[in-house]
């Protein structure tokens, strides 16, 4: 679990399910975290898994509660 903040990320697998959840997993580029893969599960994108591959992203974390946007 991160600290609440606003990381800079990376998607490098995503997967999704039946229910058009993408479970992504994102590693952290910068800050103390750097390196880390986080697993992040994301509902009402409106991307493909195929889409978000490779994408940089912004995980800001509230409350322990994750919010992702892409760059």
């Amino acid at each position: 679990m991160l600290d609440d903040g606003t990381y800079d990320a990376v998607v490098v697998d995503a997967t999704a399910d039946v229910r058009d959840v993408l479970h992504l997993e994102l590693t952290i580029v910068a800050g103390p975290y750097k390196g880390e893969v986080v697993s992040v599960a994301a509902a009402g994108l409106g991307r493909s898994d195929v889409d978000v591959m490779g994408l940089p992203a912004t995980l800001e974390v509230t409350g322990g509660e994750p919010l992702i946007t892409f760059d």
